[in-house]
Order: C-alpha cells, then structure tokens, then sequence
C-alpha cells in the first residue's frame, strides 16, 4: 500500500513564520504515522516518519522544510536542538 503524500502548507504561510534574523523554529514529533507541516497559532509542528535515531530525523526535519520552501536542504542550518523536539534552523536568504 502507497503512502499518503505529506500534508505541506503554502510556502509563503511559512515563510511568514521566518523572524527578521531568519530563524524558524519548530517543534517535532518524529517516528510519525505520517509527514506533515502544521501551522499552529503559537509554533510550527513539523511530523517526520523518521525515528530520533542518529539524526535521521533532523535530516528528515530539514528534507521537509526545504520542500515546503520551495528551497535547497543547503539553505537550511539547524542552530540548536539536534537532540531535542525544539529545534531552530536558519533559513538562508534567496
């Protein structure tokens, strides 16, 4: 049986998230039934199938983030929390 596809938000809603200093910050439940990005009124919640194993799932994290932004995974630098569900990443500028 085929996976559902990930449940993504517009790229721009997203982008909106970045803060001035473009930062992201999310929080992430990995080992998901599946992937998603939800825009939720105080944070984004970023669902990844990967397990918190070795870093699979940061890389899953940033593999989903850059879809959604329409940007390369080289754009994407994880500043703090590679070992915990709060994470914040910098987003390279276009």
């Amino acid at each position: 049986m085929a996976r559902a596809p990930a449940h993504l938000p517009d790229a721009a809603l997203l982008r909106a998230r970045i803060d001035p200093g473009g930062r992201l910050a999310v929080k992430v439940t990995p080992g998901a039934r599946e992937e998603a990005v939800t825009l939720a009124d105080d944070a984004v919640l970023v669902k990844v199938r990967a397990p918190a194993d070795k870093g699979a799932a940061n890389d899953a994290v940033i593999a989903l983030l850059a879809e959604v932004l329409g940007i390369s995974r080289s754009q994407l630098t994880l500043l703090r929390g590679a070992t915990s569900r709060q994470k914040l990443f910098a987003v390279a500028p276009d």
